[in-house]
């Protein structure tokens, strides 16, 4: 028994995260809970515009605002699931940021398999699957200098809660660890490991491992796809691999075309 084994989703305690994770030489300085706001990365990135150090960690029980890629929407009931940011400030070349949103997905990935016990698969450029269905999603940003990168990862919901139909969340998958705080400080501990990695390697996916990581964990290469361009126009092709910069390689029409995400709206394996 615990505390809170009366409540259904309990509320998670900025005290006793911010005891696990900050500490001497950790990449977290703080970590803050907020009861709701409008999107946890708007807020961080506000922050950096105003000079915030690396490494702050903002979670939101429940968030009314929250954007994926291309700005839509991504909701959750309040304590359903875990919607935080992080502020990142990489000594890195800039054309290495591309692959942020992948590390991050990478280390998600990694933990919520050990924890839960959940073939998760990684969707370029930012979500993570089970099976075909959506977990989670990232979405990093760039705010003067430094990068925002979020995560909405669907936990307790249950199947008439999921914000879209092809979605699902822990509890529908039945995992091993529905507990946020356990995965929370999976996940950031994961995070803070391949980032160090990245860093130290100069940005360099390959001399650190991130690329060969990535790949192994990529449920999008080696799968024929249908890409959405920007403007109505659609490719189709295979997926073939990632390059050096994080993009995606499709082959198509007899060359291999390199797509950062960016360039698509939507990338879909084919039937």
């Amino acid at each position: 028994m615990t505390r809170y084994s009366d409540l259904d989703r309990p509320p998670l305690s900025e005290a006793a995260l911010n005891r696990a994770l900050v500490r001497p030489g950790s990449l977290w300085t703080g970590v803050t809970v907020v009861d709701s706001t409008g999107s946890t990365n708007a807020d961080l990135a506000l922050d950096a515009r105003g000079g915030a150090g690396e490494g702050a960690v903002l979670v939101a029980e429940e968030q009314l605002a929250g954007r994926g890629r291309l700005g839509r929407t991504w909701t959750a009931p309040p304590r359903a699931g875990l919607t935080f940011s992080v502020l990142l400030r990489p000594s890195v070349p800039v054309a290495a940021y591309g692959w942020l949103p992948l590390l991050f997905g990478v280390a998600a990935a990694s933990a919520v398999r050990r924890l839960a016990e959940v073939d998760v698969r990684l969707k370029w450029p930012n979500d993570l699957l089970v099976g075909e269905r959506k977990l989670a999603g990232v979405l990093a940003e760039q705010a003067e200098g430094a990068v925002v990168v979020g995560m909405g990862l669907n936990v307790l919901l249950k199947p008439g809660e999921l914000p879209v139909e092809t979605a699902t969340s822990l509890a529908i998958e039945q995992a091993a660890c529905l507990d946020r705080d356990p995965l929370l400080r999976a996940v950031l501990r994961e995070v803070e490991t391949h980032y160090r990695e990245w860093a130290d390697a100069g940005g360099d996916a390959d001399a650190c491992g991130l690329r060969a990581a990535y790949l192994a964990a990529s449920a999008t290469v080696g799968r024929q796809v249908r890409v959405e361009l920007p403007g109505g126009a659609v490719l189709a092709g295979t997926a073939t691999g990632i390059d050096r910069a994080g993009h995606l390689q499709v082959a198509a029409g007899g060359e291999t075309l390199a797509l950062s995400a960016g360039d698509v709206v939507h990338v879909r394996p084919t039937a």
